[in-house]
Order: C-alpha cells, then sequence, then structure tokens
C-alpha cells in the first residue's frame, strides 16, 4: 500500500474518533464531511482518474435520496433502502453513461447538468409517489433520542465513505484505472490501441453515481424530510470539484482532504461572514487554487523527502 493510501486510512480513522471528543453539533459536522468526502472521491472517479468534467452529482444525490424515502415510506429498513437506491442509480448511470459518454469536454458538462433538471422535474411532477413541490417526509429509521440519532447516522455515513475511499482506492490500482489514466491522457489514441472506452467511462460513472446516491438515502433518513430544491440542489455538483480541485485532482487522498477543508471553510465563513459568506467563501478558495494548483497533495512533505529523494 503506498504512503498516500495508507495516510488515506489513518485519516478515515481518525474521523471514526469524532464521537469521543464531541457533542451532537460535533456529529452534525461530521456527518457532513463524511457526505461531502463521499461526493469529492466519488466524482473523483470519473472528473480525476478519465478526465471528464461531470455536474451529475446532485442528480443522483437526489435521485438516491427521494428512492430511498420512497422505499422508507413502505416499510423498508434503511439499510436495504440504500443498498437498493445505490444499485439503481449504478445501473441507471451506466445506462445513461453509454450514451452521454461520447460526448467530451463542454459538451458532456452541459449534457450532465441538464440531468439535474430532468430529474427534479420529474419529482416534481409525480406528486403522487413524491409528493412534488411539497416535499416528502421520512419516517424515523433510528435511535431514541438526539444523540442517538446523530450518533447513528455518523457511522452510517462514515462507514459508506470508508466503503467509497476503498473502493476509489482499488480503482486507482485496477486495470479499469489504468485505462481511465489513458482515456484521460489521449481518448482516441486509447480507443485505437484497442480500448473500449465508452465502457471504462461507463463503469466510472456508474461507480461514481453509486455512493453518491447511497448517501442520499442515508440523507434523507437523517433530515426526515426533502424537497426537489433541497436535494437537486446544482451547488451539490459543484461543491465536488471545488472539493477535488482544492485537494489535487485524481488524489483519493486529496479529495477527502479537499472536502474536511472547503467545510471547515464553509463552516467558519458561514458563522464570521453571514451576509456575505458565499464571496468570502468563493475568494478564499481562488486564493487556494491560485497559490496551489495542484491541490493540497502537492505538499506531500515534499520538501522534508526532497533531500532524501535528491540523494
Amino acid at each position: 500500500m503506498s504512503r498516500a493510501n495508507l495516510a488515506l486510512i489513518v485519516l478515515i480513522g481518525l474521523i471514526a474518533t469524532l464521537p469521543l471528543f464531541g457533542g451532537a453539533y460535533a456529529l452534525r459536522l461530521g456527518t457532513m464531511a463524511c457526505m461531502y468526502a463521499i461526493f469529492a472521491l466519488s466524482w473523483n472517479v470519473v472528473g480525476g482518474f478519465a478526465g471528464y468534467p461531470s455536474f451529475a452529482t446532485a442528480a443522483f444525490f437526489g435521485f438516491g435520496a427521494y428512492a430511498s424515502g420512497v422505499l422508507l415510506g413502505a416499510g423498508l429498513p434503511l439499510w436495504l433502502a440504500v443498498i437498493v437506491s445505490g444499485v439503481a442509480a449504478l445501473i441507471a448511470a451506466g445506462a445513461l453513461g453509454a450514451a452521454l459518454l461520447r460526448l467530451r469536454g463542454h459538451y458532456f458538462a452541459i449534457a450532465s447538468l441538464s440531468l439535474v433538471e430532468v430529474l427534479r422535474e420529474l419529482v416534481n411532477n409525480a406528486t403522487d409517489l413524491t409528493g412534488g413541490g411539497m416535499g416528502l417526509n421520512i419516517p424515523l429509521a433510528a435511535g431514541s433520542g438526539i444523540m442517538a440519532d446523530a450518533l447513528f447516522f455518523f457511522y452510517a455515513m462514515w462507514i459508506l465513505m470508508l466503503a467509497t475511499a476503498l473502493t476509489v482506492m482499488w480503482v486507482a490500482g485496477s486495470k479499469l484505472g489504468f485505462g481511465l489514466a489513458c482515456i484521460r491522457q489521449n481518448e482516441t489514441a486509447a480507443s485505437m490501441v484497442g480500448l473500449n472506452t465508452t465502457l471504462y467511462k461507463s463503469l466510472a460513472f456508474a461507480l461514481s453515481a453509486c455512493f453518491v446516491a447511497s448517501a442520499g438515502g442515508i440523507y434523507a433518513a437523517w433530515v426526515h424530510y426533502i424537497d426537489p430544491s433541497d436535494v437537486f440542489d446544482i451547488l451539490y455538483s459543484v461543491k465536488p470539484i471545488v472539493m477535488t480541485l482544492i485537494g489535487g485532482l485524481g488524489s483519493p487522498l486529496g479529495a477527502l482532504c479537499g472536502a474536511l477543508v472547503y467545510l471547515g471553510l464553509e463552516e467558519v465563513v458561514w458563522r464570521n461572514y453571514i451576509q456575505i459568506h458565499t464571496g468570502v467563501l468563493g475568494l478564499l478558495i481562488v486564493m487556494l487554487l491560485l497559490f496551489l494548483p495542484h491541490g493540497l497533495v502537492s505538499l506531500r512533505l515534499a520538501r522534508l523527502f526532497g533531500k532524501a529523494k535528491h540523494v
């Protein structure tokens, strides 16, 4: 195992100890951090490994939230509802990817962005099933008190984050990861030497959607109420891109670090600059990207080990 992957596992383990040091507020932040990490790690598969700028994260997050919400309302246990939602997103994304991923660059970006609006309109119009614009109430799924509920959903999201990280690490070192790297470098050349680029891109898109949809299912049960404007918020498509760029494109460790840094900046700015928080947050992100164009992973103790490498 590489040092970067070892550091990723250690960092995930440290996050798991958060309940030992904080109350309900810390658990809320921890749950959001795990969810953001799932977003960034999942987006990194298609955006970092394959180099395709996907804006479909919000679409699959909302899909998973509503699919799980409907299943929970029908009486299914949370774990089964989340698994069914994730598998459904995996199949749907694989089928959609076979068509959408024939587009490249900004054409694919626009097509993936339109997917968010299409699903939002479908949910808005399916009032009998989803409640439409009035939203959907989710029955309580766990816990008998505030702390028990917070602890349950923190560890549920943490387990999903761990599964996402392990899958992304496996993809990075597998034949699929090598194929995606070839596609990122030169897709035309990769296709000419016999690589089934459409299949590889569709698999990456499907894996990315699967974990995001599962996170949407846990989120829906956590907040107990969802509506289209919340779970299909376009910011859920933009944030993973920013997190990955902050941490380092194509790096699982960078994606996790970027998610944690972004959440920290978001929380600090929201507390201290509530009137102009969006502008201040945007300025800080631009500064980070300007001075760290290759992300936080470019600082991975290179100066400490530089002399040893030189020798």
